[in-house]
């Protein structure tokens, strides 16, 4: 890993916002899974996964999420779908009261979750805000502008997002939007994110430093040898290198 006095200080960073500033590097499969286990759902970690792709699914292809969603909108949308797909498909028997009261628990937690780690990291994105630009750059469903504004997250001068500008990460062009909208060049620019698939990769593709916040993920990544990136665990060590 590179030390700071090795790293030339950029002008304009670029974050990830799910799995990235919501949770840390954990993969929202694995947020979501922890609740479901809290709350004595009798499935299967395969059973469950089944259901989260399912409801990806539905949500990417369904106007289901409204502009003016807050996060916690989004997750009772998502976590009722994902529990009406167990019991049609009969990997769960509730009764319908019962499944409307877990779903709501699984949202309200996970919702704590998100709350806690962003009141945890407030402070530190608002000083790097007090010395770089800052942008979101994220694959999400369109109302991430609504989700900012619910966390009290005001420190980026631009969100561009998928739902928004018809272009998904791993997609370079996402990220090239960005640094046109910021009239920034590549080499001035730092992608943060948790994805090495969906953040490093394009960081390297289009030039730019990068950040990989190792957690948990959905198959649990490994840096491949032939990526450069700066690896850190929790993003709270960005005070270390920026």
């Amino acid at each position: 890993m590179a030390n700071s006095s090795e790293i030339k200080r950029p002008k304009l960073l670029m974050f990830d916002y799910g799995g990235t500033l919501d949770t840390n590097g954990i993969h929202w499969s694995e947020v979501i899974w922890s609740q479901y286990q809290k709350e004595n759902v009798p499935i299967t970690k395969e059973q469950y996964r089944e259901c989260y792709v399912y409801a990806e699914r539905e949500l990417a292809k369904q106007p289901i999420i409204e502009p003016d969603d807050i996060f916690l909108d989004l997750l009772r949308k998502k976590i009722n779908i994902q529990t009406l797909y167990l019991v049609e498909h009969k990997l769960w028997s509730p009764e319908e009261v019962s499944r409307r009261a877990i779903a709501e628990h699984i949202s309200l937690r996970c919702n704590n979750v998100v709350q806690q780690n962003i009141d945890r990291i407030r402070p530190l994105l608002r000083a790097l805000a007090e010395k770089y630009r800052i942008v979101l750059v994220s694959n999400f469903y369109g109302n991430l502008n609504a989700v900012l504004k619910g966390y009290n997250l005001d420190v980026f001068e631009n969100v561009v997002e998928s739902a928004v500008v018809g272009i998904r990460k791993p997609e370079p062009q996402i990220y090239r939007l960005a640094l046109e909208k910021a009239v920034i060049d590549c080499k001035d620019a730092v992608i943060i994110g948790d994805s090495i698939k969906n953040d490093i990769i394009p960081a390297n593709t289009i030039g730019c430093e990068a950040y990989w916040l190792q957690g948990k993920g959905w198959d649990n990544e490994e840096k491949p040898s032939d990526i450069s990136c700066n690896v850190i665990n929790d993003l709270v060590e960005l005070k270390n290198y920026l």
